[in-house]
């Protein structure tokens, strides 16, 4: 059976290998900016599936993100808050100091930094990439490398409120094998490795795929989004599909 994330001894590394990681963040903004930029003015207000959220505020929040892996002192900022007043503290932050953006200003300032904000995050993990970070994932807290982080938490972050902001606006998310189903690829694997129980797995869709590990697990088939909003915390999953994998 595999280890499962409750009895790791080491902070957990990403999967990824760098070229992976950081392609896949390149294409993820380069997505989430062709989503935002086709919002019409009344979109913008629509409510989220994320409590106290509207489209606005998840945009602003992307482009914190952004622009917190810019230079190594903003991200310090963000660190210290994080650490004391823990993600939902941190996100607040980054909503309330762009309340003052528009749509069209969050997405001119997301243009602009998306491409600084890969490096930043490729420069952050090179340099101090193996430091110990600390997050809770359902009610057990973890300890992750920092460039687990910056490889693949903040592309899986912006990945899932490009799926929220499509869903609250009623467009189609744009998904294919070569990106997306990398994403949920990777997510598939480590929710495997968390659980360590038999599975048979078929999610459907461009992003989707088979996967099996030994025989008599649970069998799922469902959508791939799906399946990441369930993973997410987005809804309450039964079985296998209850074991959370950040995002």
């Amino acid at each position: 059976m595999t280890t499962s994330a409750t009895q790791r001894t080491r902070p957990r590394p990403p999967a990824l290998d760098r070229a992976t990681a950081y392609g896949m963040a390149a294409v993820e903004y380069d997505r989430i900016l062709a989503l935002l930029r086709s919002l019409g003015p009344d979109d913008w207000t629509r409510p989220t599936e994320c409590p106290g959220w509207e489209v606005r505020a998840m945009a602003a929040h992307v482009l914190g993100q952004a622009e917190m892996a810019v230079s190594l002192r903003e991200t310090l900022r963000h660190a210290r808050v994080a650490a004391q007043g823990g993600v939902d503290a941190l996100t607040a932050l980054q909503v309330r100091e762009r309340a003052d953006l528009d749509g069209g200003r969050i997405v001119d300032r997301l243009d602009a930094v998306s491409a600084r904000a890969v490096r930043g995050r490729s420069r952050l993990a090179r340099f101090l990439g193996r430091l110990p970070s600390s997050e809770v994932v359902g009610s057990t807290r973890e300890w992750w490398q920092l460039r687990y982080v910056t490889d693949v938490i903040l592309t899986r972050d912006t990945w899932m409120h490009r799926m929220d902001i499509a869903r609250a606006t009623g467009r189609q998310p744009r998904l294919t094998a070569d990106h997306d189903g990398l994403l949920v690829a990777d997510v598939v694997a480590e929710w495997a490795q968390r659980h360590g129980r038999p599975y048979r797995l078929r999610l459907t869709g461009p992003a989707g795929g088979e996967w099996t590990s030994e025989s008599g697990g649970e069998e799922i088939e469902m959508d791939a989004v799906d399946f990441c909003r369930l993973l997410s915390g987005r809804g309450a999953g039964e079985g296998l599909l209850g074991q959370q994998v950040p995002f």
